[in-house]
Parts: structure tokens; C-alpha cells; sequence
């Protein structure tokens, strides 16, 4: 049985470490309602954009010779872009996303297609040079508060791999807000850019929506061919939000259970002292008897 002072040593570094565990819960849950509001206020935006699109799109007389809609007749190499946290102490949130990209890169390679990583994050970059992976580019330091520069950063990097014909298709892993308990690896296509987007019917509004006309200056495909780099870049940030939340919300959960399993641990250590001290106790009352019983006889 460990002694007195173990027990107590013990006690005390699990009440430090729930001290911590619980700062960590109440920053991430503070951080958490400022990433949501984030997303609520991007969704407008982004709306508009693929609005703005489809009205440029039904307007334009060809448009499916720009790079960025094309498809490739053949699919030789697939570039996932992996967006994991730069940190840890977030429970599932970085494995679930890299095991799903790891299974799309055994399907991938079944299929004869060579894989292009790149990441989002420290901790994917670090898993995947533990593998002996190599990185066609990687991004980190803004995984919990990204900016709309750092999507455009990406979006410029993956559209000129496109362009370049380096690689045939571009696949965005992350992992998706639903709530504080529930955060969804989602998988995306974002290169080629898929033709329902600029045909989407739930943005057909009638006369003040794309489907008016208007007066192009300059010409619809030139403006469509502005604007497609644009939704590609918009569509990263949407991502990188969501991923944010995601990871806040795994770190919110992940540090209540690590408290709460502190606070269950401190109850067991405790019993576990008031025992030991009990027997101590005991065992000094016993050497008293034992030794009044020697003196008296």
C-alpha cells in the first residue's frame, strides 16, 4: 500500500491537473461561441457568391473551357488536403479525420491513382512525416482562428496544382461542426469545381435574382473566370471555420471528461488516505496496548 505522503503527493498533482483541465474547458467554450458565430456570418456571404455565379454562368455563352471546371479523362493523381488542429487535447478530432484520409488513400492507390498530400494543421504535417509521407505543401499556426487570407493562401496553391495539370483532382478532408458533442468528418471535392454548382436551383429567385438581366462589363466568362477562384477560396474558409469549431467543441468535451474522471480520482485517493490513515491509527493504538500489557506484567 503506498504510504501517507504518496497518497497525499498524489491528491495534490490531480487537483493541480483538473485546475488546469477546467481553464482549458472554459477558454475553448468562450472560443467555441465566437467560432460559431463565425460561420453563421459567412454563410451569407457565401450564398451571394454562388448566386452571383449562377448569374454569371446562365449568362456567359461557353464557359466549360475554363481550368477550373475542366475534368480530367483519366484521374492519375488525387491531392488530399487534410486540415487537422495544431494542437492536441482534443480527443478523436485529429485520428478520426487522418484514418478517413487514410482509407481514401488505400482506395486511391487500389485504383491506380497516386496521392498528393498536403496539410492543414501541425499535427497532420507531423503524422504524416512520421509515415515517411511527402508533403506537397503544408499550412499551420491559424487551425483554431483561420482568416480569409490563409484560405486564399491554399486556394491559390491547390488551383495553380490544377492549372498545371500536377494533379487531376483535389480532395478537402475536415472535420465538420454539428454541436458541442458531435463533430462529423466531411469529405469534398474541390477541384474540379462540379458543374451543379452554377446551377443550382435553389438560388433561382426570379427577376432580382441571377436569372435578370443584366449588362456584363467585361464579358460573363471573364468575370466567371474572376469569380471561380473566389468560390474556391470561399469554400476553404468555410471549411477552415467549421474545422475550428469542430476542434474547440472536441476540446470543450475532451477536457470536462479529463475533469471529471480528476474529480472521480481525487474521491478514490481519498478514500484510499483516510484508510491507510486508519490503519496507521490503529496500528499506534495497538503498540500502546502491546506496551502497557508488557509494563503491568
Amino acid at each position: 500500500m503506498a504510504s501517507l505522503q504518496d497518497l497525499r503527493r498524489r491528491i495534490s498533482s490531480v487537483r493541480n491537473t483538473r485546475k488546469i483541465t477546467k481553464a482549458l474547458e472554459l477558454v475553448a467554450g468562450a472560443r467555441l461561441r465566437r467560432a460559431q458565430n463565425r460561420i453563421e456570418e459567412m454563410r451569407p456571404y457565401a450564398d451571394r457568391m454562388q448566386e452571383l455565379m449562377i448569374g454569371t454562368a446562365r449568362a456567359a455563352s461557353s464557359f466549360r473551357n475554363l481550368a477550373l471546371l475542366q475534368e480530367r479523362d483519366e484521374v492519375r493523381r488525387v491531392a488530399f488536403v487534410v486540415v487537422t488542429g495544431d494542437r492536441g487535447l482534443a480527443g478523436p478530432f485529429n485520428g478520426q479525420v487522418l484514418r478517413r484520409a487514410f482509407e481514401l488513400e488505400r482506395q486511391a492507390r487500389s485504383e491506380g491513382q497516386e496521392v498528393v498530400w498536403l496539410t492543414v494543421g501541425r499535427k497532420g504535417a507531423s503524422t504524416l512525416r512520421f509515415r515517411r509521407y511527402e508533403l506537397a505543401d503544408q499550412w499551420a499556426g491559424f487551425a483554431d482562428k483561420p482568416s480569409y487570407s490563409d484560405a486564399q493562401a491554399i486556394g491559390h496553391k491547390l488551383a495553380e496544382l490544377y492549372e498545371a495539370e500536377e494533379v487531376d483532382r483535389v480532395v478537402l478532408l475536415y472535420n465538420r461542426y454539428e454541436s458541442a458533442l458531435v463533430q462529423r468528418v466531411t469529405t469534398t471535392d474541390l477541384l474540379p469545381i462540379r458543374n451543379d454548382v452554377l446551377s443550382a436551383e435553389e438560388f433561382v429567385r426570379g427577376e432580382e435574382g441571377p436569372s435578370a438581366d443584366f449588362i456584363y462589363e467585361p464579358e460573363p466568362e471573364q468575370i466567371l473566370e474572376r469569380l471561380l477562384p473566389v468560390y474556391l477560396e470561399t469554400e476553404i474558409y468555410r471549411a477552415l471555420l467549421e474545422s475550428a469549431a469542430a476542434f474547440l467543441a472536441s476540446q470543450m468535451t475532451a477536457m470536462r471528461n479529463a475533469s471529471k474522471n480528476a474529480g472521480e480520482l481525487i474521491d478514490t485517493l481519498t478514500l484510499q488516505l483516510n484508510r491507510a490513515r486508519q490503519a496507521e491509527i490503529t496500528q499506534e493504538i495497538l503498540e500502546v496496548v502491546a506496551g502497557a500489557d508488557a509494563l503491568s506484567g
